[in-house]
């Protein structure tokens, strides 16, 4: 089963003083006689103000790319109840390291000292701290980690400083393309690291929700590579190691930053359809979310989001969008865990608050979509333990003592005990029993429980028209029994709006696979004549009632701190299912059982059951 993972520290390190946009070209270097004619148009346009150079004024290296990153790891662990030698998993993500071999995260680990333990190299742009944190998590949520520490760190000035353009002959004459040189005004250095453990400890700490990644890289071309743009997009692909030696293929421009501006407001289009797509798979409420932590390269493609997130009826407040765009630069695959740094430690985060992580990378259309809640303070004091999930004992029913009936009780005791074993190990039930659901899982149980109940009179309904004559008492019984029931649907609807659901959204939804294949089943099992059987199914739907409603009910309002009028369907059933099964004794007592009804009976509970 999977554990919970939290992220209970950030660390970052941002090399040297912070650079204003008047100083950016001294510590870059100019390239040729003249000041770049092009920085003030991007800086407009990207409107940073200050970033942070790994080069001094004559572009010499003052860090590493893995001295940034263990400057950041030692930060993070400086800032938790962790040392150095308790690390388990190191996983360090970067566009490119010191060296092009050994992995990143080798020479991270080096520089640390670290004790053994287990590391992983991401290679990326900057969605590769996204790929990095979900590597962590897994780990440390199969339970094979006990921590870990994910790590991104960028060294992108030694790539855009002077001399390497003047050296290909830039400065006199030969002007610096376009899509090469507006990156010398976008990019910067830095490392920011995540502390990932398995429970939350003191303080505040985020949960880590979900983390869904998606690549277009089949649909699109390169958008941002080192190379010169005709060779990387031929076919095969020529790179710097392809050409005869290094200063041909510097010659070439094989070993410059590249960005392919018109393919840009692609990525912004299909990043912002991301967020939609996670809308409608019922992955992401945004009514749910406090924070958005977007990762924008320049402040014109904010803008440009904005305007698609409108379009599509989603209006984010400005308020709640955090970035650090302004202040700290675009440090690509540090950008996330810097931004999400700035903000846990800002003081505006709120136990219970939920956090949307968006970031996407030009490399060649990759983006990553992070949600976290906020714990801590508080809610995570009177967090409830994890409880071992347990099978509790069948429903009973009462029998006359007949061989039949007893027979009868013993195979459904059996059918309920696979049911509710199989029951404990669905991902929401299990995160009921672990101490981990959320305010969304339980608007989502009850958005798909009332698709299915709606329909929950109308089987009992056709049952009750199909008893012929003989069986008048029964038929009262079934009739009693939806007259009960036809307007549970609206109980769920209460609990929903309580829970900050919308009644327009939950009224209009489908069911599920599951309830559509259970309506079908029963409906038409309900239209034969005396569908006896679908007593089987009575036994399973009541005894969730009568044996279940009840613990979800409190354990659904101890995590979430609940009134008890916000989970009344599940309460109302944990009583009221009693009488139903006072309707099931009089059926099961009435005669009408013989073998094969007892065997049919059984198999429609075993249907049921699993559908």
């Amino acid at each position: 089963m999977r554990h919970p993972c939290f992220i209970t520290a950030t660390g970052q390190f941002l090399p040297g003083e912070r650079v204003t946009n008047e100083r950016m070209e001294a510590r870059l270097g100019q390239i040729g006689p003249k000041p770049s004619g092009l920085r003030d148009r991007v800086l407009r346009q990207n409107k940073i103000v200050g970033r942070y150079y790994a080069i001094d004024d004559q572009q010499r290296t003052t860090h590493t790319n893995a001295q940034m990153a263990a400057n950041a790891v030692r930060d993070a662990l400086a800032n938790s109840r962790l040392d150095l030698k308790d690390v388990r998993l190191l996983v360090a993500a970067t566009s490119q390291g010191d060296l092009p071999l050994p992995g990143f995260a080798s020479m991270v680990h080096g520089e640390l000292g670290l004790p053994p333990c287990e590391i992983a190299t991401l290679h990326g742009v900057c969605a590769s701290s996204v790929v990095a944190l979900r590597h962590a998590t897994l780990a440390v949520g199969a339970g094979e980690a006990a921590n870990a520490v994910c790590v991104a760190s960028e060294f992108a000035s030694r790539l855009l400083k002077a001399s390497r353009f003047q050296a290909q002959g830039y400065g006199d004459g030969k002007r610096l393309p376009f899509e090469t040189e507006f990156l010398r005004w976008m990019l910067s250095d830095g490392a920011g690291a995540l502390l990932i453990e398995s429970s939350p400890g003191p303080g505040l700490a985020l949960e880590v929700e979900s983390i869904t990644i998606k690549s277009y890289a089949g649909q699109f071309p390169p958008c941002m590579f080192v190379g010169h743009r005709d060779q990387v997009l031929a076919a095969p692909p020529v790179g710097w190691l392809d050409h005869p030696d290094y200063a041909t293929a510097s010659a070439a421009g094989a070993i410059n930053l590249h960005q392919t501006v018109e393919l840009l407001p692609d990525v912004v289009r299909v990043c912002v359809n991301g967020v939609f797509e996670l809308i409608e798979e019922g992955k992401l409420d945004p009514k749910a979310v406090d924070w958005w932590v977007t990762h924008y390269s320049s402040h014109l493609f904010r803008e440009q989001a904005n305007e698609l997130f409108a379009r599509g009826g989603l209006t984010i407040p400005p308020d709640r969008v955090f970035t650090n765009l302004y202040t700290s630069g675009n440090v690509g695959s540090a950008s996330f865990p810097l931004m999400l740094g700035d903000l846990f430690r800002s003081g505006e985060l709120r136990p219970g608050q939920r956090i949307v992580c968006i970031v996407p990378e030009s490399g060649r259309f990759l983006f990553g979509y992070v949600v976290l809640r906020v714990v801590g303070g508080d809610a995570a004091d009177s967090r409830p333990a994890a409880v071992p999930p347990s099978v509790s004992e069948p429903p009973d029913i009462k029998t006359t003592g007949s061989p039949l009936e007893e027979s009868l009780v013993r195979q459904l005791a059996g059918v309920w005990t696979a049911f509710e074993t199989r029951l404990n190990r669905v991902p929401i039930v299990a995160k009921m029993y672990d101490g981990r659901l959320t305010l969304q899982d339980y608007r989502d149980l009850l958005f798909n429980l009332r698709q299915q109940v709606i329909d929950g009179s109308r089987w009992i309904s056709r049952v009750a028209s199909n008893i012929t004559r003989e069986h008048f008492p029964l038929r009262s019984a079934f009739i009693g029994h939806s007259r009960d029931e036809h307007r549970d649907f609206e109980m769920i609807e209460r609990d929903y709006a309580s829970v900050g659901g919308n009644v327009e959204d939950i009224r209009r939804g489908r069911k599920n696979i599951g309830s559509t294949a259970l309506s079908e089943y029963v409906l038409g099992r309900a239209s034969r004549e005396n569908p006896f059987d679908l007593i089987g199914a009575m036994f399973i739907i009541e005894g969730l009632g009568r044996r279940v409603a009840a613990r979800w009910a409190a354990r659904i309002r101890e995590q979430l701190h609940l009134a008890p009028e916000q989970v009344s369907f599940l309460a109302y059933h944990s009583a009221s299912d009693d009488v139903h099964f006072e309707r099931l004794d009089a059926a099961v007592q009435s005669g009408i059982l013989t073998e094969q009804l007892v065997e049919e009976i059984v198999t429609a509970a075993k249907v049921v059951a699993r559908l």
